[in-house]
């Protein structure tokens, strides 16, 4: 008896997400976490240089966090394809709480446990009204999966934040804290895809790509 395998033709289903442009406060070295910052000019020009390389991947649909850094870029990005942007609170930055608008040196002089953690790969509170890196990864991983629900086998374009998009990567890859932290920060417009068809689960095929703003 012959056996013969067959191969799905069902499209495969990809991500990308892209980190917002550059603020002030990224600048200045603050602490942003959900507080509304809105962009600069260099991160207008960030958004509008990453234009071409991310149409290039023709999303289909556009979802981003509803704070203003993350929906301009948004709408800087797709403004030439008609596409609407869809805002979803639940792809916002990491919660910091009261560390919002202190520095890293304010915040190393504040809570030098935070600094420690940093070094060595460990996850921490911020403050205590706010959120781990834990708790972001697994909340932007269910977000991810919901959204990604509605839209099978097409290409999915997400603005987002730095820390928000590192851990959704990690997480979606089925990666623990520790493996997921080693991934390197985000750049500001810098975007990763991740793809999954029905025969592999997600794999991320680049991460932190940033366009030349010129």
């Amino acid at each position: 008896m012959s056996s013969s395998i067959i191969h799905s033709t069902a499209p495969a289903t990809r991500l990308v997400l892209l980190r917002h442009g550059q603020t002030d406060w990224n600048v200045a070295g603050r602490f942003q976490g959900q507080l509304d910052v809105g962009l600069n000019d260099v991160g207008r020009a960030q958004a509008e240089a990453a234009a071409t390389a991310v149409q290039a991947l023709a999303p289909d649909v556009v979802y981003s966090s509803n704070l203003s850094r993350a929906l301009d870029t948004a709408r800087l990005v797709t403004r030439t394809t008609g596409l609407e942007v869809n805002a979803d609170e639940r792809l916002q930055e990491i919660n910091v709480g009261t560390w919002g608008g202190l520095t890293g040196t304010e915040m190393a002089d504040r809570e030098p446990g935070f600094a420690a953690a940093l070094r060595n790969g460990t996850d921490f509170r911020r403050s205590p009204q706010g959120e781990t890196a834990d708790e972001v990864g697994t909340r932007m991983r269910l977000a991810l999966t919901e959204i990604v629900g509605r839209h099978e086998g097409s290409t999915i374009l997400v603005v987002s934040h730095g820390l928000a998009i590192r851990m959704a990567c990690g997480y979606l890859l089925g990666w623990d804290f520790a493996h997921t932290w080693q991934l390197g920060p985000m750049g500001n417009c810098g975007w990763s895809v991740l793809v999954r068809t029905a025969e592999r689960p997600w794999r991320l095929e680049a991460y932190n790509r940033v366009a030349d703003v010129g």
